[in-house]
């Protein structure tokens, strides 16, 4: 249990931080104005140090990291050979050693993984999430203890997804896009000093508020929003974590041929909910369309009975725009036709705002070439 849970009001989120300490949308308005910061000491970990860390992460991932500069923040991938979504990090490097941010749930799968990788390279893979803990922030606040600076260079990871990242690709709207507010940013201390930091007058907000804040930025996560099936497209995750314009690496092949000649096979959306039911869905729930819930209500069809054309992934109340989620939907549902989401009995009317829209893809412009044999007219 964090030290935090010490500080009046603190539910825990089941992982030992909290998940608010009683008012989770004041929380949200005091992260927003940057007078708050989130305790994410559940968070994974990982280093990499050694003279070849850089170009050996480079190799094996998404992002271009050969020379990323000390202090400099960006954000990775780590695929199967059929371009789906294994691993995802952020990444800081302080001139020394490379760090990586992960969900605790990452952090020794990974590690493992990248042990098993190191062949006869002068790199070192180490867990340091039992000695290192992570605070979250939307802007920069000073903390009462030290951020961590082995080498001289505070660790601080400031979040890319504000921008198209050199190398990368957006496919929302770029003029609309809620993430150019997103400021976000993680900072880490040593854990030793965890308990000091939870003793000081510092405002503290949960994780409900920084999800709910997530949401609306559209930001994807991979916890929430990746499942077996997900390739980086459908998440519009080309944006932040992906350069296509670098070497090899595994899944590269697929990451071209879906950006350039193909379609992600579905696509994320935000869902605005009716709250008048006061029923949040939960991640997993159905999406369905709304002329298939109504044909089914006609037809006396049980709503369970339905194909869904999606999965809700994420859910919060937002301090502004009341319920909201992200969800995967299949790419040929209509991006205007209204939504319903089927949480347990109750049917919650959703309406879907565009972030990946059903064009993505075929950037390169190749035209189809007729069928053999088909007569042209």
């Amino acid at each position: 249990m964090s030290p935090f849970a010490a500080r009046d009001g603190f539910v825990d989120d089941g992982s030992g931080v909290a998940a608010h300490y009683g008012n989770p949308l004041t929380e949200q308005r005091a992260l927003v104005r940057g007078a708050a910061v989130v305790d994410l000491s559940d968070r994974g970990v990982l280093t990499v140090s050694g003279p070849d860390r850089l170009s050996w992460l480079n190799s094996l991932t998404s992002q271009a990291l050969l020379g990323l500069e000390p202090g400099r923040s960006t954000e990775t991938l780590l695929l199967d050979a059929n371009g789906r979504l294994e691993h995802a990090a952020r990444v800081v490097d302080d001139g020394e050693t490379t760090w990586l941010l992960v969900d605790r749930v990452e952090a020794e799968p990974l590690r493992a993984w990248l042990d098993r990788m190191r062949f006869m390279l002068r790199v070192e893979v180490a867990d340091r999430s039992a000695d290192v803990a992570t605070i979250g922030a939307l802007a920069e606040v000073e903390l009462p203890v030290p951020v961590l600076a082995p080498a001289g260079v505070p660790v601080v990871w400031v979040d890319p997804w504000r921008e198209v990242a050199p190398g990368g690709h957006g496919y929302a709207d770029a003029e609309t896009h809620p993430g150019r507010d997103w400021s976000y940013r993680e900072v880490l201390v040593d854990r030793a000093d965890l308990a000091a930091l939870a003793a000081s007058d510092l405002p503290a907000a949960g994780t409900l508020a920084l999800e709910a804040l997530r949401i609306e930025a559209w930001r994807p996560r991979l916890s929430t929003e990746v499942d077996e099936r997900s390739i980086p497209h459908e998440l519009d995750w080309l944006r932040s974590a992906v350069h296509l314009a670098k070497g090899c690496y595994r899944g590269q092949e697929t990451v071209a041929k879906v950006h350039n000649i193909g379609h992600p096979p579905r696509r994320l959306v935000m869902l605005h909910l009716d709250g008048s039911d006061t029923v949040l869905p939960a991640p997993g729930d159905p999406v369905v369309t709304a002329a298939a819930v109504a044909e089914a209500t006609a037809a006396g069809t049980p709503l369970a009975d339905l194909a869904p054309v999606g999965r809700v992934t994420s859910s919060a109340v937002h301090h502004e725009l009341g319920p909201v989620a992200l969800a995967v939907v299949k790419r040929t549902t209509d991006e205007t036709a209204p939504l319903m989401v089927l949480s347990a009995d109750i049917v919650v009317a959703a309406a879907p705002q565009t972030i990946v829209p059903a064009s993505a893809g075929a950037a390169a412009g190749v035209p189809r070439l007729p069928r053999l044999g088909a007569v042209r007219r």
